[in-house]
Parts: structure tokens; sequence; C-alpha cells
């Protein structure tokens, strides 16, 4: 990797490197692409780095899924090098020790990774928060009189990555249309052939988050075939993207996105094949596959929309996108 880093150092050019960054591969423990490449997304999504590397810098705590993630961040952040290859030991360990579904060799699917880390991290801030809550040790000094059964407050995560959808059903006998609110971390989308994601984004929403995690349902089951298989579908992912399908009543109708992270999956079904991130960073993009980081051309990303034909044959294809909003 001494080579590869050197390579990639001299390609960025140390006037043109940005400062206090730093661009480290993750070492890959037999089946781990599927967290490396998810945990390089969400490293380059600005708030949610933020947001853990503020987490590091509070009292201890003991260990858990967050503490380790705070450490592996703080880790990257604070190398003397300015590229170079870390091994996200402890982390793994940890996700294996806490999830079983993790706690093997087999290929998993990087959108349940996403969905149950982002969840975990929520669940320890709220839980965290409750326990101040009864220690009377709430942020602004006052004893907690609040019902225990009140939903718990919103987290950094909730502030990140929430949004809001609006289900919206009509009556068929009287015509009346009652609509239901319903939150999401990330977005599930269904996806067509030769398609945008604009066109793909079909449900009504209320609130955009600052953050918008769009997963593209490639795997889809076959009763004939008794298995998943990947749908390789082409399907645009723009670098900008407004969204127009928001509801009648939406807090932030015009919000205006920039993609800054995209999770790859390249083979042919959820179980087997290999995941790479490519990633924006300051004004440029960079290719994480484990241990090796490449700058990339943006014209390169059109590589991963997918196949216009031939579906079946082994594709590096867009799985999760990260939008960030530019307000």
């Amino acid at each position: 990797m001494g080579a590869n880093a050197s390579a990639l150092e001299k390609e960025i050019g140390p006037e043109q490197f940005p400062v206090n960054e730093h661009y480290f591969g993750l070492v890959n423990f037999g089946n781990t692409c599927y967290c490396n490449s998810v945990l390089q997304a969400l490293y380059f999504c600005r708030p949610f780095r933020e947001k853990v590397l503020a987490y590091k810098s509070q009292p201890r705590k003991k260990e858990n899924l967050l503490t380790c993630l705070a450490d592996l961040f703080h880790s990257i952040a604070t190398q003397k090098k300015k590229v170079g290859v870390i091994p996200p030991k402890k982390f793994i360990t940890r996700l294996r020790k806490e999830n079983e579904l993790f706690d093997n060799y087999m290929q998993q699917d990087a959108h349940e990774f996403l969905n149950y880390l982002l969840n975990t991290i929520a669940d320890i801030l709220q839980e965290e928060r409750k326990q101040e809550k009864q220690n009377g040790r709430l942020p602004n000094g006052n004893i907690d009189s609040e019902n225990n059964n009140s939903t718990p407050d919103p987290t950094w995560v909730h502030e990140i990555f929430q949004g809001t959808l609006t289900n919206e059903t009509r009556c068929l006998t009287c015509e009346t249309i009652s609509s239901k609110d319903e939150d999401f971390l990330d977005l599930s989308v269904d996806v067509e052939q030769n398609t945008s994601i604009t066109h793909c984004l079909r449900m009504k929403v209320k609130k955009l988050p600052m953050i918008l995690a769009l997963h593209l349902k490639r795997f889809k089951y076959m009763d004939q075939l008794h298995r998943y298989t990947k749908l390789s579908y082409r399907v645009v992912f723009p670098l900008e993207l407004r969204l127009f399908n928001t509801s009648g009543d939406a807090t932030n109708p015009d919000r205006m996105y920039d993609l800054v992270a995209v999770v790859v999956h390249c083979g042919s079904g959820p179980n087997r094949g290999h995941y790479i991130a490519i990633v924006k960073s300051h004004d440029f993009w960079l290719l994480f596959d484990d241990d090796i980081v490449e700058k990339i051309d943006a014209q390169a990303i059109e590589e991963f929309y997918g196949l216009t034909s031939d579906i079946s044959k082994n594709s590096e294809s867009g799985y999760i996108l990260f939008y960030q909003s530019r307000d």
C-alpha cells in the first residue's frame, strides 16, 4: 500500500491536498467490504463525521458500537500521514459481538448494515440521554419531569438523516383522501431499466433530510430460481439533485442536493460479489476499495449507473446514494 499511498498523494499534489484531510483505506477481514464501503461513505458525509468526532471528545463511556466508530473516525482524522491503511479491527469485533447476522464470513448486505448502524447509534444516544435525565443531569441544568412514556427526543442521527414521507389513500366510496406520515432514515427505491433516480422516486416527501440516503432495490427474489438475483438496470444518478415530488405542505420543498458518496455493488447477487465506495472530498472524487484508494474523474461515475443490456452480466452498479443538502 506504501507505493499506492504515495502515488495517490502525488496525483492529488501537495498544493491541492486538502488541509486536515486524510484518505485511509480499510483492511478487509475476510468479508467486510460491505462494512468498509459504508464506513467510508459515512466518513465523507461531513455532518455525520463531525458529530461522531464530537462524541469521541465527550467523557469516556463503556464500549459500544458508537464508541468503536468514534475511535475509528478519530484514528483516521488524527493520522500523521495523509494517506495509508487502517485495520478497523475493534469496530468489526464489536459489530460481530453485537449482531449475529454479521458474525460470520459470508458476504453481507451493505444496506442492512447501514440501517443497523444508524438505528443502533440512535438507540445508544437515546439511552444515554435517558440515563442523564434519570440522573437529573439535563444539558440545560433542569431536572427532568417528562413522562417516561413520551416519544424519545430525536438524536443527531435523526437531525442528519431523518425525513418524512406522506402516504395518501383515497376512499373508493366517498373519494376522501387521508394521509399518513412516515419517518425514514433512508429511502428504498424500486428500480426500472433505463431510468433516473428522479423517475424512480415516486413517493411524496413531506420533510426532506439534511442527508438523503437512497437505497436502490437491486436484489429481487425470483421464485423460479429460489434465490435473489441482481437487477443491474441502468439508473442514472446525477451529481446534483432537486426533488420535485414534495407534498403540498412540505417544509423545505426546494432543497438542492449534491451527491457526496455512493456505495457500489460489484457482482451478480447479494451474497456474492464485492462492495466499494466512491466519495466526493472537497472538489474531487475518490474510489475506496478496501485498503486501496484511488483518485477518479467525476465522469467515471457514469460507469456505476448499471447496464442497458445483458443485465445478468456482472456489473458494478450504484446501490446506496448519499446526497447532502446545500442549505
